[in-house]
C-alpha cells in the first residue's frame, strides 16, 4: 500500500489503520510512510515488526518505504542506487527474511521505484536486482516481491518479473497475483480516485489516465521446488472512500497465498 504520507485529510492515518485492523494481514509493503506516522499506522493490527526506510540507510527523509510484519524479520540485504552527476535517478530495495511459523523463512523483497514515466530503464534495472537479490537470499518457501513499482503490466520490466520477455540477456518468473486471482482491470492509481486525478493532473496533466502500478509477485515452482505458494484470492483495498474519506492516491493490493511444503 503506497500510503500517501500524511498528506490531504487527517482523519486518513485512522481509517487506513481501520482497515488494517479489519483485513488482519501477515505481511504489508507500505510506501510514503511519515516515521512519525507509523506507530498510528499500524497500533492494534499485529503488526508488531517494522522495518522503515529511514532506519536503513540512516537518512533524514521524513517519509519512506516500511515493511511491516507480524512474525520477526530481519534485514538480509539493501541495494540502493544514488542520484549522480550523469543521472538524478534513485532508487532502493529492501530484502527481508520473514519467520513464518511452521513453515520456515521466505524473503520479503520491497523495491522502491523511480515514478517518472520516463524512468523506464532505472526500473529495470532495479527489476533485474532485486531478482538477483532473490537468487543470492531465497529460502525453500517461494518469494514475495511487493510494492508500488511505478509500471504497468505492459512494462520490460514487469514482463520480465511474470516470464513475459528477457532483459539483458536474463529471464525468470513470478506469479503475478492479480493476473492469478483478481477480478477486473486491477487498476491502482486511477482518475477515478478524487485523490490519484489532482496527482495525476498536477504530475502528468491527464484527466483520463489509469494505471495498474501496486503489485504482489510470487516465486514460481520453478524456483521453488519443494514448496508451493498458491495465489488464493487477490483483491483492492481503498477503492471506494470510508465514511467519506478516500484512503490514499493509490489503491492497496491484498493478496491471500497458502503455502505448502512438499
Amino acid at each position: 500500500m503506497n500510503v500517501q504520507h500524511d498528506a490531504g485529510d487527517p482523519r486518513r492515518t485512522g481509517l487506513i489503520n481501520a482497515e488494517l485492523r479489519r483485513l488482519s494481514p501477515d505481511l504489508v509493503a507500505f510506501q510514503e510512510v511519515c516515521d512519525d506516522q507509523l506507530a498510528e499506522l499500524i497500533d492494534g493490527t499485529g503488526l508488531t515488526h517494522t522495518t522503515h526506510q529511514s532506519e536503513v540507510l540512516k537518512s533524514s527523509w521524513r517519509h519512506g518505504s516500511v515493511l511491516a510484519t507480524r512474525w520477526p524479520h530481519r534485514v538480509v540485504d539493501v541495494q540502493e542506487r544514488r542520484a549522480s552527476a550523469e543521472s538524478d535517478v534513485h532508487w532502493w530495495t529492501l530484502a527481508a527474511a520473514v519467520d513464518v511459523p511452521e513453515l520456515g523463512e521466505l524473503l520479503f523483497i520491497h523495491p522502491s521505484t523511480p515514478w517518472r514515466l520516463d524512468q523506464a530503464g532505472a526500473r529495470e534495472e532495479q527489476l533485474l536486482a532485486a531478482v538477483e537479490l532473490d537468487e543470492q537470499h531465497r529460502f525453500r518457501l517461494p518469494s514475495i516481491i511487493a510494492g508500488d513499482l511505478n509500471a504497468t503490466p505492459k512494462s520490460a520490466g514487469v514482463r520480465f518479473l511474470t516470464g513475459l520477455q528477457s532483459l539483458g540477456g536474463r529471464s525468470t518468473q513470478y506469479h503475478d497475483a492479480w493476473a492469478v486471482a483478481g477480478d477486473g482491470t486491477g487498476f491502482t492509481w486511477t482518475v477515478a480516485n478524487p485523490l490519484a486525478a489532482a496527482e495525476i493532473d498536477r504530475l502528468l496533466g491527464q484527466s483520463r489516465l489509469r494505471r495498474r502500478i501496486d503489485y504482489v509477485f510470487v516465486g514460481s515452482a520453478h524456483s521453488h521446488p519443494d514448496a508451493r505458494a498458491r495465489v488464493l484470492h487477490t483483491e483492492l483495498i481503498g477503492d471506494a472512500p470510508v465514511d467519506g474519506v478516500w484512503l490514499s492516491d493509490h489503491f492497496a493490493v491484498l493478496t491471500d497465498l497458502d503455502y505448502t511444503l512438499s
